[in-house]
């Protein structure tokens, strides 16, 4: 029994592997003093010259935001194209990355399809194409390339000390320069798209417009009564007013729930990594692994909660309001 534990995958050899790690971990830190990351809100540019000028809108930046939205696309793309080879070889039983993305759209699919029903065909692929990409960005925001390295420059105020590597490359060192003394700090090539408010923002919209779209389609003109219910106005003057301020707030409840989206997700993710970069600057390594088992958890709850909402929400637009409920019923 006690060499089937051994062999096991948490087997006393591992364990032996996962102390090893942690011991290096402490002493490491005595040598290599972490420094704590520069927090913004906003996404830094990468570049001082614009890529193009628009007529209304102004400049438009490469920001470092943009850089891993484009990273997180081409993984996606490269998902889907080990899921295809991987469909193309003929196994009848999936493995690796197939089998577990095929767990997954069919969890999505069966979540879809028993609020949707019919219209389950229309409404799974913005759940899962939503869900997979919130996912990917979450949690390439927790991987070792996000903060760490871009271009260094002149601090207005406070900012880090420099330690040249070999020409070219140069290192941030731990603590704050003395007043009257330069200080520098990084802007970094990557950083989580959630932690951007433009992202949030550009999703949420998407996300309110398409289940505009979706209730249109299925109900026709009759969905905007939704908003504007004017069927009992004149027949029943009391209750008609009621039914059309009720539709005004509904129409209040659609706009807000752009809000709701945006904030949500960008609150948790930017706070997450406000929480990883302090932990980091201030505990050991092996310590902070933990609030990275965290984040991974909150990572992939809010992008299962932004996409279920959406799901949820497109399901409610194909379904009929007030008379149009009794209507169905006789």
């Amino acid at each position: 029994m006690d060499k089937a534990v051994n062999r096991g995958p948490l087997g006393i050899k591992h364990r032996w592997w996962v102390l090893l790690f942690i011991v290096l971990n402490i002493i490491l830190v005595f040598f290599v003093k972490p420094v704590q990351p520069h927090i913004q809100v906003a996404p830094e540019k990468v570049g001082e010259h614009p890529l193009f000028t628009l007529p209304v809108i102004g400049d438009f930046y490469l920001t470092n935001t943009l850089i891993m939205l484009v990273l997180v696309m081409l993984i996606i793309i490269g998902l889907a194209w080990a899921v295809r080879q991987s469909v193309r070889s003929g196994s009848m039983e999936p493995k690796g990355i197939a089998g577990a993305m095929e767990a997954l759209i069919e969890v999505i699919y069966n979540l879809t399809e028993s609020s949707a029903g019919k219209y389950a065909k229309t409404i799974f692929p913005w759940f899962a194409t939503i869900l997979i990409f919130v996912l990917v960005g979450n949690f390439m925001k927790l991987t070792p390339i996000v903060e760490t390295f871009g271009f260094i420059h002149e601090a207005k105020e406070g900012g880090h000390a420099l330690q040249e590597l070999w020409p070219g490359a140069y290192n941030i060192l731990p603590g704050e320069v003395h007043e009257g003394e330069k200080g520098y700090l990084v802007t970094p090539f990557f950083r989580g798209i959630p932690t951007d408010l433009n992202f949030t923002l550009a999703l949420a919209l998407i996300s309110v417009f398409m289940v505009q779209v979706v209730g249109v389609r299925a109900q026709g003109a009759r969905y905007f009564l939704k908003f504007f219910n004017v069927v009992n106005l004149f027949k029943k003057p009391f209750f008609g007013a009621m039914d059309f301020l009720v539709g005004l707030l509904e129409l209040i409840s659609e706009f807000s729930k752009i809000l709701s989206f945006t904030f949500r997700l960008f609150g948790n993710m930017f706070a997450g990594a406000v929480l990883l970069f302090l932990v980091g600057s201030l505990i050991p390594v092996f310590l902070q692994s933990f609030v990275v088992l965290f984040e991974v958890f909150v990572g992939a709850i809010q992008a299962f909660v932004f996409g279920m909402l959406t799901m949820v929400f497109m399901a409610q637009a194909t379904q009929g309001h007030g008379d149009e409920h009794a209507e169905e019923a006789h």
